[in-house]
């Protein structure tokens, strides 16, 4: 299946969960936030919240400065 993360589109396996898709893609412990088709998935139900193909992903990190 096709999901867009961060604008750029990616194939994964079929029933891929949230976190092993951060997993996959070597950013767990990385993302702070995650969005799905707009929708915040809070971080307690990354191991169980099932991705669907087509599915749009946003995955941030909060970076300080000044």
């Amino acid at each position: 299946m096709q999901l867009i993360i961060n604008g750029q589109a990616r194939e994964f396996k079929d029933n891929v969960t949230l976190q092993s898709v951060l997993n996959e893609l070597s950013l767990d412990g990385k993302v702070m936030a995650a969005a799905v088709n707009m929708e915040i998935v809070k971080q307690d139900a990354w191991t169980t919240y099932t991705l669907s193909d087509g599915d749009k992903l946003e995955l941030l990190d909060f970076v300080g400065g000044g």
